[in-house]
């Protein structure tokens, strides 16, 4: 076995889903202790990108991809970065109707996106190809319908990712208590930017270290959520801090 061969092995995504799982479960948990929108979305994108991954699994051990398989992945595979962007959009906005808003057009853009996966001729010689080195060439050219479709998804969802940590690194870093979620948007934007770099991969036909890539990414996305799903721990820290300077002004009024 050659070490192209090692790297691009089912083992890994195989490896990839089980981990999958095990955040989408720790994601449903935080979202039933808490039922916060932005947990729910990120749950759903991590359950998404878990099946994608075990599809990516079967497709490496048999060698081609199954019609059917292939067009549920490509539509989980492509939208699973919206339902991720949109758990930010919750997050970061107030107002929880722009994050309703961008839901509606995820679900409807993954419905649209879903039957024209099932209603379109697929290009079979690109099927005979395993793993995720096929991406959606099986659909068609780039540009037709519904392969087209996994743009809003990737592009929006990844702004989400980008920009909503950006601006919580900018919003959070002047407050102590709430550093955390520095860290924790650092390793969202690393996470996010690893992903794209293995996507950029695929589209170029390499598969060396891509799986293990997605794992790692996988990784480090789920920490930086675990982390940046609650504001408890800085609110807690905020009103320990100013119990603290309470009590020294009491004190030093008493004297």
């Amino acid at each position: 076995m050659s070490s192209a061969e090692f790297w691009s092995g089912w083992w890994w995504p195989a490896l990839t889903a089980v981990l999958g799982f095990v955040y989408t479960a720790l994601l449903f948990r935080q979202w039933l202790q808490r039922r916060k929108m932005h947990q729910l979305m990120w749950t759903i994108g991590f359950l998404f990108y878990a099946v994608a991954a075990l599809m990516e699994t079967w497709s490496e051990y048999v060698g081609h991809w199954d019609p059917t398989v292939y067009r549920i992945y490509i539509v989980l595979a492509a939208t699973l970065v919206g339902f991720l962007g949109n758990g930010t959009c919750y997050l970061i906005f107030k107002k929880r109707i722009w994050g309703d808003i961008y839901l509606a057009f995820n679900v409807i853009g993954l419905a649209i996106f879903l039957w024209g996966t099932f209603n379109v001729q697929l290009l079979t010689d690109k099927l005979m190809e395993a793993g995720i080195v096929v991406g959606g060439q099986a659909l068609g050219a780039g540009g037709s319908f519904p392969r087209v479709m996994s743009l809003p998804f990737n592009i929006i969802g990844s702004l989400f990712l980008l920009g909503g940590s950006l601006w919580s690194i900018i919003k959070f870093w002047p407050k102590k208590e709430y550093r955390y979620r520095v860290w924790a948007n650092v390793l969202i934007i690393i996470g996010t930017l690893i992903i794209a770099g293995a996507g950029s991969m695929a589209r170029a036909g390499s598969t060396a270290g891509l799986y293990v890539a997605e794992m790692v990414a996988s990784a480090i996305l789920l920490a930086g959520f675990l982390m940046a799903g609650t504001l408890e721990r800085g609110a807690k820290a905020s009103i320990a801090k100013r119990r603290a300077e309470a009590d020294s002004e009491r004190g030093s009024g008493s004297t």
